[in-house]
């Protein structure tokens, strides 16, 4: 399945709020000016999706799960690679980056920012799309990515679509690149096309 032009540009804007919330909690968490950026958002089936995050990540990943339900259900996933979740790690904490793995306070750190950037991003699409949207608690695995995907289930849901948004963190000089992967069933995919499109008459109304 393919966004049309407008769906993506309005998927984008939607997303850039809920992102511009989440670096301004995470900027006032640090002392450090952090930005959030979506280079590109698409919509790929659930069958594509490992082939394609294989792609760009081949090491083992750090992901932070949250599972949401509503009216809109899924699982949200941010994933960053070992390199990335090192350097973030360090950015935010500054601690030098020498370490191989994430220790314990490491994978605290990741799991707060997974926190607050998928809660950020599904409080936009509550707030804005007039849903309700709860979530649970995030959890972090580290593991390789088809296992990371392959523990990803919705109790009674029958998962077809991956919402992928390329996902950038720039701070202190840095870049760091990650996936945010919102997997939806076919049910929750429509309810979003649909309210998303009720949103943007709302604005241009």
């Amino acid at each position: 399945m393919e966004l049309t032009a407008t769906q993506q540009d309005a998927l984008t804007e939607l997303i850039n709020i809920g992102y511009a919330r989440a670096a301004a909690a995470l900027s006032d968490l640090t002392g450090h000016r952090i930005s959030l950026e979506v280079p590109e958002v698409a919509i790929h089936g659930i069958g594509e999706i490992k082939t394609r995050l294989l792609q760009v990540i081949q090491d083992e990943v750090a992901s932070v799960n949250q599972i949401f339900s509503g009216p809109i259900n899924g699982n949200a996933v941010l994933l960053l690679d070992r390199e990335a979740a090192l350097l973030l790690n360090s950015l935010l904490t500054d601690r030098e980056q020498r370490q191989e793995k994430l220790d314990g306070a490491a994978r605290e750190v990741i799991t707060e920012v997974g926190n607050i950037l998928l809660n950020a991003c599904l409080g936009a699409f509550g707030n804005l799309l007039k849903v309700q949207v709860t979530f649970t608690v995030p959890y972090l695995q580290v593991d390789k990515v088809d296992k990371v995907l392959r523990s990803i289930t919705v109790e009674g849901s029958e998962l077809e679509y991956a919402l992928v948004i390329h996902t950038r963190f720039h701070m202190r000089a840095s870049n760091v690149s990650g996936y945010l992967v919102i997997i939806l069933g076919v049910t929750s995919l429509k309810t979003l096309l649909d309210e998303l499109r009720k949103w943007e008459e709302r604005e241009l109304g």
